[in-house]
């Protein structure tokens, strides 16, 4: 598996790989402005850093969004120190192969290569499994940083402290 930045004839691809997964796995509505805000991959690869997770043939298995410190991207970070990331989705028929834990990972050495004293990232309750994942590898709840973006979505928040061996 590589990471690798997302090249734009692969935005379209993308966009659509998100809203397929966020919809099946019931993490957005239809009828909710946040298909769009996904399938805009060009707005936040112009303003955030979008990577991809491709197997041997250069099949695309996921995707992430990195945000560094003062990017309107990382919404949660709480000062130019401090990281975040959002977007990641993985394709389910690429799901058990550590495509999740690989991004990741990424974004941590991107985090600790920018020099960043926190990643933090927002999620919902109801991906448990990502939950769990974010706290195999370190991050613990900051939950005075919870919000809701809109009406009936309720975001629950992570840190990962940087400047500790983990």
């Amino acid at each position: 598996m590589l990471i690798r930045p997302a090249r734009p004839e692969e935005y379209a691809e993308i966009g659509e790989l998100a809203v397929r997964v966020y919809l099946a796995e019931g993490y957005t509505r239809a009828d909710s402005h946040y298909p769009t805000v996904l399938r805009d991959v060009a707005t936040r690869a112009a303003r955030a850093e979008v990577v991809v997770a491709v197997d041997a043939e250069d099949r695309m298995l996921g995707t992430v969004t990195y945000a560094g410190g003062g990017s309107a991207y990382a919404e949660t970070a709480r000062g130019a120190d401090e990281a975040g990331f959002r977007m990641l989705v993985v394709d389910p028929a690429a799901r058990g192969r550590g495509v999740g834990r690989t991004l990741v990972d990424w974004c941590v050495r991107r985090a600790e290569r920018d020099g960043a004293r926190v990643l933090r990232l927002s999620t919902q309750q109801a991906m448990a499994s990502a939950g769990r994942l974010y706290e195999r590898l370190g991050f613990v709840r900051t939950p005075e940083l919870d919000w809701t973006p809109e009406p009936d979505v309720q975001l629950i928040t992570y840190a990962l402290v940087l400047d500790r061996p983990r």
